[in-house]
């Protein structure tokens, strides 16, 4: 709301007119994060002049408020909780540590022999982070489950089966390396 109406006031400043009383607390609680700022005397007289009328309030985004407002319009929207998927896919929740352990699979792709399955870089990308929960959300099909079961396997054989064992039990997904030839094959524990 501060953003839209800076865009609109004449000196880049939201005067208090322009404001409710509780979006006015808003900006105020904003201001003591540092995302906004609110106008000094100096500046409150200087605007007073402008405006040909007493100025007791005013405020404007900061820099940092400014990128967090640019920030969250270029991100994809949060998916509702209630929205249902489509089929074949499925939400997987991870912790901060498993997310971290999924990124370095992702980025390393490239190198691998059995890469990440299409698509799991994007997912991986746009992937949703639930502050109250500590759980990033991300909407992966059957393939993509299975590389994700992958990448823990590989970091359980550098030294962490947490991820590996966690995911299996939530997700119902495991990866053992198939003798014959080699590579991962995917158990289905469910």
């Amino acid at each position: 709301m501060l953003g839209e109406r800076e865009r609109e006031a004449e000196r880049g400043w939201v005067l208090s007119a322009g404001l409710l009383p509780h979006h006015q607390q808003a900006v105020q609680a904003a201001a003591r994060q540092g995302l906004a700022e609110l106008a000094d005397r100096e500046t409150r007289a200087e605007l007073s002049v402008w405006e040909d009328r007493p100025i007791l309030w005013a405020a404007r985004l900061s820099p940092s408020g400014h990128d967090v407002l640019t920030y969250m319009d270029a991100s994809p929207a949060p998916a509702a909780q209630h929205e249902s998927l489509p089929e074949g896919e499925s939400m997987v929740e991870l912790r901060p540590s498993e997310m971290d352990a999924l990124r370095v699979y992702v980025r390393v792709g490239a190198l691998l022999r059995v890469p990440p399955a299409e698509g799991l870089a994007d997912r991986v990308r746009t992937a949703r982070f639930d502050q109250a929960r500590n759980r990033w959300s991300l909407r992966l099909d059957a393939g993509q489950v299975e590389s994700v079961a992958y990448a823990f396997y590989l970091r359980s054989m550098g030294g962490s089966v947490t991820e590996a064992n966690r995911f299996a039990g939530a997700y119902g997904v495991a990866v053992q390396v198939d003798v014959a030839s080699g590579g991962p094959r995917p158990i289905r524990l469910q």
